[in-house]
């Protein structure tokens, strides 16, 4: 494994881009604009109201918030 390689929650964004339909930054967008501020929060409803499975809501979640944090 070379060292470019996506690792981290990046690295499901092609499945969710493809499964879902939608690029992943309206996704993370979506997240920024909820009133929701709870990670767990956020992601039920990612998979509630939007469809999306566990460990890809779980991914938007966690990149999006780590973005907000600088990390």
């Amino acid at each position: 494994m070379s060292d470019s390689a996506v690792k981290g929650p990046a690295s499901y964004f092609p499945s969710i881009e493809k499964k879902y339909g939608r690029p992943v930054e309206e996704w993370k967008q979506l997240v920024r604009d909820s009133p929701l501020t709870r990670h767990m929060e956020l992601v039920a409803w990612l998979k509630t109201e939007h469809g999306i499975g566990h460990g890809h809501a779980n991914a938007i979640v966690a990149h999006t918030l780590a973005e907000s944090r600088g990390q």
